[in-house]
């Protein structure tokens, strides 16, 4: 049986392979829980591209390791190699055709791992599009085709340290814009180059305590990443609070909020169909380090997105 087809039932009421049917909240959520996980912070996770048969997740952490494992559609998953950087892994990605990891490290270097002959090498990539983060909330839009150049200077409409951020393409595929998320639980919508920027462009808060004592402080998180998904356009945010958040952004609406996990989310992707979400769980370093835990393990969950992540129907 297939438990990442349109057709499952597993997701919102579905059971984890590996679930526990004890009260332990490290996953709340029964979602499938990924073997071998990192043993230190899960900074990034990516799923292979369309063009490679089946799906494979990729994770760097901060024990400078990144890994690999082959995701079934039983929901099994496999380990399948690793590769060492000599610094935490800060952020993966996929070549067009899958045969190729690219990773970049606090080491310094940006590597392209070979998964064929399973040998890494020291390399630099380009993309259509890129969106970077700078001090003093500033960002710079680069278009890289052609002649890579900088597009646009864009100060952020946020207000707080950036944390994370993600591109959104069009109805055609391309790079139209970006989500930006932040410290102090709020992310913003941006377009390039919209109709009407006052009305199009937007932010909204979110990984914030609910609380309906409107004089007590409300707890607010860290937005640790952001992720669309490619068939509807809808987003998912992941947060320090431990939560992740599933977000129609046409309809400006929330879809899903996940219970409570023990520990912050620190990374969130979906797989090339949107059928399958990962997100880790493990300390994301928001309350310093005396609050890290060494003996405390890091996991990878997995989810199945086929439906939950459909846009709301307009009236």
């Amino acid at each position: 049986m297939s438990l990442f087809g349109t057709t499952s039932g597993f997701g919102a009421g579905g059971t984890s392979m590996f679930g526990s049917t004890t009260t332990d909240n490290h996953n709340p959520m029964k979602d499938i829980e990924v073997t071998s996980s990192p043993d230190d912070s899960i900074g990034c996770l990516s799923f292979s591209p369309p063009t490679l048969p089946g799906n494979f997740l990729i994770a760097g952490s901060w024990a400078n390791d990144v890994r690999c494992w082959e995701v079934q559609d039983s929901g099994q998953t496999i380990p399948k190699a690793q590769q060492m950087h000599t610094g935490p892994v800060l952020d993966v990605c996929w070549s067009d055709d899958g045969s190729k990891v690219f990773t970049a490290s606090c080491d310094k270097t940006a590597k392209m791992w070979d998964l064929n002959s399973n040998q890494a090498i020291q390399i630099a990539q380009i993309y259509p599009m890129a969106v970077v983060a700078t001090a003093e909330r500033g960002l710079i839009v680069y278009q890289l085709e052609n002649q890579p150049s900088e597009f646009r200077r864009i100060e952020s409409p946020l207000k707080h340290q950036h944390r994370c951020v993600a591109i959104f393409k069009d109805k055609q595929n391309k790079p139209t814009g970006f989500a930006l998320g932040s410290i102090e639980g709020r992310v913003a919508i941006h377009y390039i180059n919209p109709p009407n920027p006052a009305k199009d462009n937007f932010t909204f808060k979110c990984h914030r305590s609910n609380g309906t004592n409107t004089s007590a402080p409300q707890d607010i998180y860290a937005v640790n990443g952001i992720a669309f998904h490619p068939v509807h356009g809808t987003l998912a945010t992941v947060g320090s609070d431990g939560r992740f958040s599933f977000w129609d952004k046409d309809a400006r609406t929330k879809l899903k909020t996940s219970e409570q996990l023990d520990q912050p989310i620190s990374a969130c992707c979906f797989n090339h169909n949107g059928n399958i979400f990962a997100y880790s769980s493990s300390y994301d370093w928001s309350k310093g380090h005396e609050f890290y835990n060494p003996q405390k393990k890091n996991y990878i969950f997995l989810r199945n997105a086929a439906e939950e992540l459909k846009p709301r129907n307009k009236k």
